[in-house]
């Protein structure tokens, strides 16, 4: 049986992290959600801004949207389902981010994707990209069809059109890792296209990158055992 207590606790500082990493748009604007583990249910963030977030702010809902416990204000009633969507499709994802990170919504708002082009992107699973959903009004039956239509087994993140960016991961701490690498790709894809636009990693070492991440990652913290001679 998941703790929730400590459930929330991640999500308070899941949301101060989010905060910090310097992603979201001047407006503050935001939701994440954790997904409660063997339950159908998820814990969301239920107002509109990420900082300064406390445990009173969550809200506990089942995947059908049902609310089981806290409040939400009307900006976040909106996106419920748009989060339960991402649950429902993707049994994998522990963790949903919404944002309006600035350089990546500037892609959402042009209609274009954003592709694999920095090896951060590489190293954080993005070799798909970020897609564009259509534009359909927040909450509404049409904007939920249009990004499980650009949803994959594998892929963690979608552009809405015209709103926002979607991110979501096994973990929260991955989830913010790919939100952090998809704006830092944005942000080069439209320096890049000054001169001459921006170029995709090979689809063959954007998997070799990644695996070269996790292999360092594995050997852990390297420390001299004698000092320095």
């Amino acid at each position: 049986m998941a703790d929730l207590d400590t459930l929330k606790q991640e999500l308070v500082e899941t949301c101060a992290a989010i905060v910090r990493s310097g992603i979201l748009s001047l407006s503050g604007h935001g939701n994440v959600s954790l997904r409660v583990p063997g339950r159908d249910e998820l814990l969301l963030t239920s107002g509109g801004r990420l900082d300064n977030l406390t445990l009173a702010d969550i809200a506990h809902l089942r995947l059908d949207g049902e609310l089981l416990a806290g409040t939400l204000v009307p900006t976040a009633h909106e996106i419920v389902h748009m989060h339960t969507l991402i649950y429902r499709e993707r049994e994998d994802v522990g963790c949903v981010i919404h944002t309006h990170s600035p350089y990546a919504t500037a892609f959402a708002v042009a209609g274009q994707p954003i592709q694999c082009w920095s090896e951060a992107a590489a190293r954080f699973g993005l070799d798909e990209g970020a897609p564009v959903a259509a534009y359909g009004p927040r909450g509404s039956q049409e904007s939920l069809d249009n990004i499980r239509r650009v949803l994959t087994p594998t892929n963690k993140a979608v552009l809405l059109a015209n709103h926002g960016v979607l991110v979501f991961d096994r973990t929260a701490q991955a989830a913010i890792g790919v939100s952090v690498a998809l704006e830092e790709t944005a942000q080069l894809g439209l320096y890049a296209a000054a001169i001459g636009g921006a170029r995709d990693i090979p689809p063959a070492l954007r998997a070799f990158t990644r695996e070269r991440a996790q292999q360092f990652a594995a050997m852990g913290t390297l420390s001299a055992q004698h000092g320095e001679r």
